[in-house]
């Protein structure tokens, strides 16, 4: 799925659905003010493509987390806020700048990304764009689900006679 620039934290997830903590129900909302079906095309995983500054607005934590629990596996976009770059390496969603991105992708396109390999493809065009891979301890935050798993395994690993 593909979307513009500034795509705000309110749309993401919208405020009147911040008082449910389930992620799953975060998820039925996500993107509902500019896609209602966003959540049912999601389901069965997606790669989302947005432009400039994807995530900008307010600091929730839920905005990623409805993504990521309405099937997003990764994020390309040509920039991101700060605030929901970390957000979402913290719930374990993947997030690739990429300023090439809005123009290899139309929508209904399929993404390959390889975070290790630095590239990402469009499945129906095979035009190919390399990014500077993730590092190899975000790519371990980012394999473990988030950071709590990442911390609580590294922690077990200390434990251990």
């Amino acid at each position: 799925m593909k979307y513009g620039d500034n795509i705000d934290t309110d749309v993401i997830v919208p405020g009147k659905y911040l008082i449910h903590i389930e992620p799953e129900e975060l998820a039925k909302h996500a993107m509902e003010g500019i896609d209602p079906a966003f959540p049912e095309k999601a389901k069965g995983g997606c790669i989302l493509v947005a432009g400039k500054n994807f995530g900008c607005g307010s600091s929730r934590e839920q905005a990623p987390v409805a993504l990521k629990h309405a099937g997003v596996k990764a994020v390309i976009a040509d920039s991101f806020a700060r605030i929901f770059y970390r957000n979402a390496v913290n719930i374990g969603l993947p997030l690739v700048a990429l300023p090439e991105a809005p123009g290899i992708f139309e929508e209904g396109d399929e993404a390959e990304v390889d975070l290790q390999g630095g590239l990402v493809r469009n499945l129906r065009t095979g035009k190919a764009v390399s990014f500077k891979p993730l590092p190899p301890m975000l790519l371990e935050i980012l394999s473990s689900g988030g950071l709590v798993e990442y911390m609580r395994r590294r922690f077990s690993a200390q434990r251990k006679p």
